[in-house]
């Protein structure tokens, strides 16, 4: 994997982000996309040693668009001038949670994992009850020193603990969230490293503890569907 390819192009996106340089450096594009699924194609084969969910997803299907939905935003730029893809044993739904990687140049790229999504009501009910149920299983997670060295827990919050919950439990803290994600940011020069596919799963493996809590708590949720 050739990284530079990666970064190169996404900073020519990013400081032209218009339809004509989008359309006339296409051929670059090809190349940045095929670098990218391979980087994926490698971080699959490496996160399946510890977690074989994984290993059946082909890496386009993991990806998403550098083309921005501008219809309700104030932010006009037609392209985000990132790549990302998101790994999970259901592919890149956000749920059940697995494994995000974001590439954005100048230090801005990060490997993320956990719920990032807050707009599931459902989901959230769910891992709060969860961790009142299981707050010293959710207590030796987040104080493993092998996570405390990488992550903190991060996540949209209300101001105080949601009505129906105990203020004197234990995790009360985290019971104020409305999402819960681990982000360990990286800087170009990782990304370019040779080992940054041994690194990355190195990380990934340290959220696995993480992820497994959150998925038991959501092992019983539905996607809404489309009317």
């Amino acid at each position: 994997m050739n990284a530079n390819i990666i970064l190169d192009y996404l900073s020519g996106l990013e400081n032209h982000n218009n339809r004509e340089w989008y359309h006339a450096n296409k051929e670059q594009l090809k190349k940045a996309n095929q670098e990218f699924e391979d980087l994926i194609q490698s971080l699959l084969l490496e996160i399946g040693r510890t977690d074989s969910s994984v290993l059946h997803n082909a890496p386009k299907d993991l990806t998403f668009k550098l083309v921005r939905d501008t219809r309700f935003s104030a932010d006009k730029t037609p392209y985000n001038p990132s790549f990302r893809a998101c790994i999970s044993s259901k592919g890149k739904l956000p749920i059940p949670v697995g494994y995000y990687i974001f590439i954005k140049p100048n230090g801005r790229s990060f490997l993320g994992g956990g719920l990032f999504a807050d707009m599931f009501k459902d989901a959230t009910t769910m891992i709060r009850d969860h961790i009142v149920e299981n707050g010293e299983d959710w207590r030796r997670i987040i104080t493993d020193p092998t996570f405390k060295k990488h992550f903190t827990v991060k996540g949209n919050t209300l101001k105080n603990v949601p009505r129906g919950y105990d203020k004197e439990h234990p995790q009360s803290e985290y019971l104020k969230n409305k999402s819960w994600y681990l982000e360990y940011t990286l800087t170009d020069e990782q990304i370019t490293d040779d080992r940054f596919v041994h690194l990355a799963a190195e990380i990934f493996e340290a959220m696995q503890p993480f992820n497994a809590f959150l998925n038991r708590a959501l092992e019983k949720f539905e996607m809404p569907k489309h009317p």
